[in-house]
């Protein structure tokens, strides 16, 4: 039987994620290794997967060939995404409500620091990299994370 396009509910790019989640899970992949195929970082590549950045064509295309994807979520990882993937203003989630709590503990201190230094102004969450690594530790692994975001002056007129 042939698909009629007319006829099926369209795929959604939150369908794409549960579909990518899955046959990682399925095929037994790491992030690392999608991102080689992907020709990106682990970080950036987890972030594109998850539905929070837009592939180029090539990238998408090695994502879908890697994951098994059908043509439509191939498509739809090139679409620029709807940012914001929490379901909640506060996260419920233990790991995510931890880096919540950061910003509630340390927010003023980052704004007041980076502001002493640069001037009034914000770090960029677009012109950004990002790195995550473990760290060994005689009491326990580290999770180190370490970000890098231009500095945008906020500008008179």
């Amino acid at each position: 039987m042939k698909r009629d396009d007319a006829l099926m509910k369209p795929m959604k790019r939150e369908d794409v994620t549960d579909l990518i989640v899955f046959r990682k899970m399925k095929l037994g992949l790491k992030w690392p290794a999608i991102a080689k195929k992907v020709g990106a970082s682990k970080e950036w590549t987890a972030a594109a997967c998850l539905g929070q950045m837009q592939m180029t064509k090539q990238q998408a295309q090695a994502a879908g060939k890697l994951l098994g994807l059908p043509a439509d979520a191939v498509l739809l990882l090139q679409q620029v995404p709807y940012k914001g993937s929490l379901p909640t203003a506060v996260p419920t989630d233990p790991l995510i409500y931890r880096f919540y709590e950061l910003v509630q503990v340390y927010g003023t201190t980052w704004k007041e620091l980076i502001q002493e230094e640069f001037g009034d102004g914000i770090m960029s969450a677009i012109d950004f990299d990002m790195t995550m690594e473990r760290q060994p530790d005689q009491k326990g692994d580290r999770v180190k994370i370490a970000m890098s975001g231009k500095f945008l002056s906020y500008k008179t007129y």
